[in-house]
Order: structure tokens, then C-alpha cells, then sequence
């Protein structure tokens, strides 16, 4: 194992590190899903990546009929049930081929407690799992990267003594206050997703008129090529 002062990275860095569109999309997950930074997606990323690995290499030894290959897709299929990841029955190596890197980041602590109504925000989830004020049953979890297991997300919940446990709290989020964010947040949705349809349309509008005098312009073209050019008329 060695030395514990002396803990082995578990996340990968991406191979280049100036890639404009995946520069992007990490910095909008780690948006959706109040992230510290992109340590936190590269380590849900590396454990996906890890997940299918293993599942390729079990389908190639089970091709081949190797006894301890049933054994351990078993344990790996038992795992990912586990974490709630897969069902727990009628899962196959397939489905692992087939996790995204948000089905892991929809498993951790920070975003369960924001999902179910604990914290305005995704930051503020964190700030509370940080500082002690989150708990599974009667175990405090202080870590914001934790991966629920199935079955605990039925008993998360403030902790015991917590002051934020205490329902008159100002800084506990009321369910009349919730329900107007969600309200709020889809009004906007929706305002986004009409706002890129109203952009799209004077676009393709451009390009449509622009084809048509192109083709306009070849037939008439055609029409000049096809034409032959009258004699020309004697003057005497």
C-alpha cells in the first residue's frame, strides 16, 4: 500500500490541456453541479473510465470461457448496483459500456442534498457538507464527494446538532421558497430554448435565400450558355 502520507493521484489529466470545446463542457458541468474544480470531474471521469475498462476486459475473457471472469462481472455488476448506478437486476456488461460521467456526479453527496431540497444552491449543499451540518442517519458525512450508496438516500437529513436542524433556521430552505426557484428555473429554460429557435430561424433564412440565388444565378447561367449568339447582320 505504502505510505499513507504518500497517497496515489486517483484522477487522470486530460492528454491536452488547450482543448477549447472540452475546456467548455467541463466548465459547464462544473457549473450544473457546484464543483470545487476540475479535480472532481477528472476523478468521476477516471472512475467511469476505469468501470468500462474492466467491463471490456471481462467480455473478452468471457468469450474466451475463463471461470474467474463470471465471478468478477458479478462482483462489478454487484458494485454499480451498489452505488446505484445500475439496477440491481437485468444489468449487463453493456450497460456500464454506457455510463456518462453526470451519472456518477448525480451520485454524490453535493448533489443528492441540492436535489432533495436541503440547500438553495449546489455551492451552499457544499458549504453545509463541509462544515458538518449534513449526516446519513446518525453518521456525519463532511465530505461533498461522497457517493451515496442505494438505500442512504433515503436517510439523509440534517445532522442531529446541527443548528441548521432546527426547522425556524433562516438559512434552511423553505418548500413554498424551493417550488418558486423550480418555477423560476424552468421559466428560464424555456426562455433560453425559444431565445436559440428565434436565433436559428433568421439564420436558416439567410442560408435558404442565399441557396436560391446561387441556383438562380446557375440557370441563368445555363441559359446563357445554351443560347446561341445571332449572326451577325450585313451592313451593305
Amino acid at each position: 500500500m505504502g505510505d499513507p502520507k504518500f497517497s496515489r493521484r486517483k484522477y487522470e489529466t486530460p492528454a491536452h490541456p488547450w482543448e477549447g470545446e472540452r475546456i467548455k463542457a467541463e466548465n459547464e458541468l462544473l457549473m450544473k453541479y457546484g464543483l470545487k474544480n476540475k479535480q472532481e470531474l477528472w476523478r468521476a471521469q477516471s472512475l467511469v473510465r476505469a468501470l468500462r475498462a474492466q467491463s471490456r476486459e471481462l467480455q473478452a475473457r468471457l468469450r474466451v470461457g475463463d471461470p474467474q471472469a463470471k465471478i468478477e462481472t458479478n462482483q462489478l455488476l454487484e458494485r454499480c448496483a451498489r452505488l446505484s448506478l445500475l439496477p440491481l437486476e437485468g444489468a449487463t456488461l453493456n450497460d456500464i459500456l454506457t455510463l456518462t460521467t453526470e451519472a456518477v456526479l448525480q451520485r454524490r453527496l453535493q448533489t443528492i442534498i441540492y436535489r432533495k431540497g436541503f440547500a438553495y444552491t449546489p455551492k451552499q449543499a457544499r458549504q453545509f457538507i463541509v462544515h458538518g451540518h449534513t449526516a446519513i442517519g446518525a453518521r456525519k458525512i463532511t465530505i461533498p464527494g461522497y457517493m451515496v450508496k442505494r438505500g442512504e438516500e433515503e436517510h439523509i437529513q440534517y445532522y442531529v446538532t446541527s443548528p441548521i436542524s432546527d426547522e425556524l433556521h433562516p438559512m434552511r430552505p423553505k418548500p413554498e421558497e424551493l417550488k418558486a426557484k423550480a418555477l423560476l428555473e424552468e421559466a428560464k429554460k424555456e426562455a433560453t430554448e425559444k431565445e436559440e429557435v428565434h436565433v436559428a430561424k433568421p439564420k436558416l433564412k439567410k442560408l435558404v435565400t442565399e441557396e436560391l440565388k446561387e441556383e438562380k444565378e446557375e440557370k441563368e447561367a445555363d441559359i446563357e450558355t445554351a443560347t446561341p449568339e445571332a449572326p451577325p447582320e450585313n451592313k451593305e
